[in-house]
């Protein structure tokens, strides 16, 4: 109990976290948010039924490398049993925690009655957890699950899910304060993320809506949450870790220059190179090529063209030229 414990303390004591988000948190972009500061990182969803009926094709969501440790696999699946061999499975790989998905929003997921449609179906949810822990008995690998505010406006059941996952074995919660209903519009109810914390004894990681390291810092004196995990705004800012990092450590603020800025972007297309080979380096990594263009004059036509290109080196000049100016 006490290394478990200890364990969970060392993911949730004042940590910043990388969300795991569905063909944008790959292995070499996890790295890249490594190196700029991220404490946790954790996979993209990978599915229990294909662990089960087509695991080489599902295990390689589950690829890390020792520098992103510690690091979490977040499985999904609608069956408490099903999700439990999965673990079994899973934990060939040596994962430092497992998290459970139980707020994706995306169509294709609720249909199956996995992600957030759980947050309908308390009593399940509950039982997968428990079944979880069970096939971790002896194995002392903490357990998070990643949860929203619940169905809709008029369905928010955060904090009866949450107490139902607590008293079921859980450790770690992760939420993001939206709805379903909402997906990524709109903003994320931090007052939620309050009350929690205060309804329940489990440590709370708080996500939604950091795109600052203002508003890192808002959310832990706001909220009073243990943890932050930082999704959507670290895509084309990695560095973003960095920038919280200096600030909870009472460093003085410093903005990162544009050629520093340039060589993370430039690491992060070849560790992408190395992973996938260039063609579908380039072909996968077009969000995060995207993004890293923002914000700067005449980017849309950049855009255009990094979209339209499939030659890594001319993508890189492109965009160093951006980032030169």
């Amino acid at each position: 109990m006490v290394l478990i414990r200890e364990k969970i303390n060392q993911l949730t004591d004042k940590k910043v976290w990388l969300a795991p988000l569905a063909g944008v948190t790959d292995k070499s972009f996890r790295t890249i948010c490594k190196q700029c500061g991220a404490d946790v990182v954790v996979s993209e969803m990978v599915s229990a039924d294909g662990l089960l009926y087509s695991r080489e094709r599902s295990i390689k969501y589950a690829q890390f490398t020792e520098i992103q440790r510690p690091f979490g696999i977040q499985l999904f699946g609608s069956d408490p049993l099903k999700m439990a061999k999965a673990v079994e499975i899973i934990l060939t790989k040596n994962p430092d925690f497992i998290d459970i998905n139980m707020g994706c929003p995306v169509r294709k997921v609720i249909k199956k009655g996995a992600g957030a449609a759980l947050m309908k179906r308390p009593e399940i949810a509950g039982k997968m957890v428990s079944e979880i822990k069970r096939a971790l008995s002896g194995v002392h690998l903490p357990v998070s699950a990643k949860i929203r505010s619940g169905w809709d406006k008029f369905n928010i059941n955060v904090i009866e899910f949450s107490r139902k996952l607590e008293d079921s074995g859980l450790d770690i919660i992760c939420f993001h304060a939206r709805t379903k209903s909402q997906m990524y519009s709109g903003h994320s109810d931090w007052s939620l993320i309050k009350k929690l914390k205060e309804n329940i004894s489990l440590p709370v990681v708080g996500n939604g809506d950091i795109r600052t390291e203002e508003d890192a810092i808002e959310m832990f004196s706001t909220t009073g949450c243990d943890s932050i995990m930082i999704g959507r705004g670290a895509i084309g800012k990695p560095w973003l870790f960095m920038e919280i990092k200096k600030v909870l450590k009472n460093e003085k603020k410093q903005d990162i220059d544009l050629k520093e800025k340039f060589n993370i972007i430039k690491e992060h297309c070849l560790l992408a190179i190395k992973d996938k080979g260039e063609t579908l380096a380039v072909r996968e990594m077009k969000t995060h090529l995207s993004n890293y263009t923002k914000g700067f004059n005449g980017s849309s036509k950049i855009r255009n063209y990094v979209n339209r290109s499939f030659n890594m080196k001319e993508i890189l000049k492109t965009i160093e030229g951006l980032y030169s100016e």
